[in-house]
């Protein structure tokens, strides 16, 4: 993903999420072409049907009959907000969502989760009592409040947590129970600091050398491999009770193109897509793993319509829904990339994004835009209310499954401090470095 920081004026750009280190992209701050019609493709014939999560009573049901439609559509929304309380007042936040603080954004939009980044750390304490006011700021429902942390390249908390060699060190070791146990651990930390969704881990079958975007955050290039760390690793992060998102579908592996400033097109066919691809999805699936992030590649042999691959309902419904049954949260990767921002503009790619199968809109450049396009598009009929409540309902369902939809998850300082960085971790990261 590619985040912007800075003043009202000036905007610094840095990657996120989808990135690795070192590298930046030019995203601009409007959206890209004017909204084409609402036209939809429709999933292969030979999909195996299958019903999407209803709220049937419950505390899911009971959450999603008490919220209003403009409720409902902010749960979809994960943005970047700015300051390091929840009471900050940021220019940038004025700036970009018409609300001067952390809190006010959350309220405004009843957001259903926020993602932090570097800008929003200082120190443990500070973290702390960060991810705890923007659980109070939250009155509907308790937020996902998700990173990056890959580890190695990737790793937005490492200022305060224990350095774990990346996924390519890792995968290296040939040992599942490795992947396993880092991934417990950085579960441990993030949930000691109020984090309850890890964007991780990498799913992608690194087979490009030319690779310019995924390289060695991909746990290696042998499929089978790939697969069993996958596997592995989101059983740990099930562990420490922190959600799990492989990414990045349908898979990211082979491009010699950064999404982040570019639409990369993978040639893969059909037939290579399962050989190579597919198996760590699967894997994942198979783990439990709560979510499944986008990628903003084009895949002609997916999806001839040449749309990237969060905004093709073939792809996100075709083949993650019904061929491969996934049947919990679909994360977009960020909204704010170039590959995904070629052909729309920044609202009608959030509505494209939910009607091909997406549930969790990350990082959409302009937020305003993307909410009031998606609201207007549910009060049109365009996008159901079916469609938004199984979203919502899978949003939900992801909250109750970790513990915390009925109550919202306070941390303590004192806890960790005790769990990050502690003589056990210490001692994993360096058995994993070998």
């Amino acid at each position: 993903m590619l985040r912007r920081i800075g003043t009202a004026g000036l905007l610094t750009l840095a990657l996120t999420a989808c990135a690795g280190s070192g590298g930046s992209a030019g995203a601009t701050p409007t959206g890209g072409g004017k909204a084409a019609p609402p036209a939809q493709t429709t999933a292969p014939e030979t999909a195996t049907p299958q019903s999407p999560p209803q709220a049937q009573g419950g505390t899911v049901g009971r959450a999603l009959s008490k919220m209003s439609v403009q409720e409902k559509v902010g749960q979809l929304f994960m943005p970047v907000l700015y300051g390091t309380a929840a009471d900050t007042v940021s220019g940038e936040n004025q700036a970009r969502y018409g609300a001067g603080t952390p809190a006010k954004v959350i309220a405004k939009y009843h957001l259903g989760g926020v993602i932090l980044f570097p800008h929003n750390i200082k120190g443990v304490g500070q973290v702390v009592g960060l991810t705890t006011g923007l659980q109070k700021s939250s009155r509907e429902v308790p937020l996902l409040i998700g990173t990056d942390q890959e580890n190695g390249l990737v790793a937005r908390m490492s200022a305060l947590m224990t350095d774990f060699p990346g996924a390519a060190e890792i995968g290296a070791t040939k040992d599942p129970d490795l992947a396993r146990a880092v991934a417990k651990a950085t579960g441990d930390e993030l949930r000691a600091l109020g984090v309850n969704l890890d964007f991780a881990p990498v799913a992608d079958v690194n087979v490009n050398p030319d690779n310019p975007v995924i390289g060695r955050r991909a746990y290696g290039d042998d499929p089978a491999r790939v697969a069993k760390m996958v596997a592995a690793a989101v059983k740990g992060f099930g562990a420490s009770k922190v959600a799990a998102t492989a990414k990045h579908f349908p898979g990211h592996g082979d491009t010699d193109v950064d999404s982040h400033t570019g639409l990369p097109v993978i040639k893969h066919t059909k037939a290579q897509w399962e050989r190579i691809d597919a198996p760590p999805f699967k894997a994942a699936i198979g783990a439990g793993v709560d979510a499944v992030m986008s990628a903003h590649i084009v895949f002609p042999k997916l999806d001839p319509s040449r749309d990237p691959a969060t905004l093709s309902k073939p792809i996100l419904t075709g083949l993650l829904r019904q061929k491969l049954g996934f049947k919990g949260v679909i994360s977009t990767d960020a909204l704010n990339m170039e590959g995904v921002r070629k052909k729309y503009d920044d609202g009608e790619i959030a509505v494209r994004a939910v009607l091909a199968g997406a549930d969790l809109l990350l990082m959409p450049n302009d937020l305003q835009k993307a909410y009031q396009a998606v609201l207007a598009a549910v009060k049109s009929g365009r996008i159901s209310q079916q469609r938004l409540d199984q979203s919502v309902t899978r949003l939900l369902t992801l909250k109750q499954k970790r513990g915390f939809l009925a109550k919202a998850p306070v941390a303590d300082a004192d806890e960790a401090a005790r769990v990050l960085r502690s003589a056990e971790h210490r001692k994993l990261a360096a058995r994993a470095a070998g």
